[in-house]
């Protein structure tokens, strides 16, 4: 067990683990011990998974716990465990079910309400329990049949009041599961308890549901607010909290750090510094996930850490791209250097994806490519604070000394009326632009910083080019104007024309 001290609680308090990591951080440490939870949330939303997370981790630290189950069987709960791979060990489970027999006629009250006769011997059997096994953390699910079988709200909260005094005064740490399917919108135990944790699950129009889990209240700690995601694996529940860069400002010095290519570094002034993110932008094949590779490898030729996102690219595809123009990662990824991850879009969440990036950056990753940003809008279509979520990514990177590059796809291939579907352009501390230029009847590009926040650079567009040797950055394009229209004029032909209209 873990003490925490806190200015609004018993320096002495224990806190008790839940068994899952990321919900013990928004949590503060975890869960005061001796005390009542209510689980909230709809079937299917992972009430009983955390429930078991919960007991598991008592179990595991040689506590006695008990499950109590008024609905399910023992045999349907060894069964959700075993989908898990979890052991049973020391985990006593508790039926408090109806007997087969209830179903005979001769079983059916005629003087008393079912309620009157039902409660009250439901209620024995929970207590006998509790006085025979002693336990230190117990699970009642769920609270919807004792709702029901109250028959009233004054009943109901009474009957929990009591039940909670009883727990309290045997020293036990309470988790109630609730289900929400007896009456909706009753906030009766909300009231009662000492912390209420919500898990919600939605549906998207495509790819899989979205679940999220917030810390409706907790008495006397400061817990971590808002909607956190999380998910159902093989082997439980997996909680990513709500990423908040805030909480790791630091200052560091920052040091400029090569791309691999001299001509681009002079165009950046001396290239990028430590602790920045850039955006590569520009249409289609211009060459904006090449460059980002580059940067890459020019990180993994200085023996540094790599972490590459694919939205659109498979990890093959990229391997094989770069050993096209001289770049083999193929070692480095195999010695761990480089860690390459393949994004599936449709079973992304947005605090999924921001902690697998902070995993990198916390495994001292120093070059964070993220392709592209396009590939991640797509990925949560129906999620309103996307750039909220990357702000504070690139702000938690920044302050970790972590080149970060994001490809931004333009929308069209020529002119100035280019869009793209998220503009991160403000948010980058640096932006380079690629562009296609028509030039005697061929295709070439273009490559010019906009903007720089750490130090002076050229502001001059030069050629860019990708070979089987590799990124190269041309001279600078001076006989050229309008290179950005797509369609420029050479500056000798604009002086003769000019020349033509002036009057004599």
């Amino acid at each position: 067990m873990c003490m925490i001290q806190n200015n609004h609680r018993d320096a002495n308090a224990v806190l008790l683990s839940t068994g899952i990591a990321g919900l013990d951080d928004i949590l503060g440490g975890g869960l005061t011990r001796d005390r009542l939870y209510l689980i909230e949330g709809e079937p299917g939303t992972g009430k009983t998974t955390a429930a078991m997370h919960f007991l598991a981790e008592g179990a595991r630290r040689g506590e006695s716990v008990i499950y109590i189950t008024l609905a399910e069987t023992a045999e349907e709960l060894r069964d959700v465990a075993s989908s898990h791979g979890w052991c049973m060990d020391g985990i006593y489970i508790h039926e408090v079910v109806p007997a087969e027999n209830i179903l005979e006629p001769e079983q059916q009250y005629t003087m008393f309400h079912p309620s009157e006769v039902e409660m009250s011997t439901t209620t024995q059997m929970i207590l006998s329990v509790i006085d025979e096994r002693k336990p230190t953390r117990v699970v009642l699910d769920s609270l919807s049949e004792l709702q029901l079988l109250a028959d009233s709200s004054l009943r109901y909260r009474r009957q929990v009041l009591a039940l909670k005094r009883y727990f309290s005064s045997r020293a036990c740490t309470v988790m109630f599961l609730d289900d929400r399917t007896a009456f909706n919108g009753d906030l009766q135990v909300r009231s009662i308890a000492h912390g209420v944790i919500v898990l919600e699950q939605t549906t998207k129009d495509y790819g899989a549901e979205r679940r999220r889990i917030r810390i409706a209240k907790y008495r006397g700690m400061a817990f971590r607010g808002g909607m956190h995601d999380y998910a159902i694996i093989h082997g439980g529940i997996v909680v990513y909290p709500r990423l908040v860069a805030s909480d790791s400002r630091v200052l560091k010095t920052q040091q400029q750090l090569t791309t691999g290519v001299a001509a681009l570094d002079t165009l950046l002034g001396g290239g990028l510094e430590e602790g920045s993110s850039t955006l590569l932008a520009g249409p289609p094949g211009t060459g904006k996930s090449s460059l980002a590779t580059q940067i890459v490898y020019a990180a993994l030729q200085r023996g540094e850490r790599a972490a590459m996102f694919l939205f659109e690219e498979s990890k093959n595809k990229l391997l094989n791209r770069a050993d096209s123009f001289n770049m083999n990662l193929r070692p480095y990824l195999e010695s761990g250097t480089l860690t390459i991850q393949q994004i599936d879009p449709a079973e992304l969440s947005p605090g999924e994806f921001t902690a697998a990036v902070c995993k990198e950056a916390l495994s001292h990753a120093k070059v964070v490519m993220i392709d592209s940003l396009n590939g991640y809008l797509n990925a949560m279509p129906d999620e309103r604070f996307l750039t909220t979520h990357l702000h504070e990514l690139l702000t938690f990177l920044g302050q970790h000394n972590i080149v970060t590059i994001l490809v931004g796809v333009q929308h069209g291939m020529l002119g100035g009326h280019m869009t793209t579907s998220v503009d991160a352009s403000y948010l980058a501390d640096n932006v380079i632009m690629l562009r296609y230029f028509e030039d005697a009847a061929e295709v070439r590009q273009a490559i010019s910083v906009f903007k720089k926040r750490a130090s002076a650079h050229e502001r001059t567009i030069r050629e860019f080019s990708i070979t089987s040797k590799g990124i190269s950055v041309g001279p600078i394009l001076r006989g050229l104007h309008g290179i950005l229209t797509g369609v420029p004029t050479y500056v000798e032909d604009m002086l003769e024309t000019e020349a033509d209209l002036v009057p004599d």
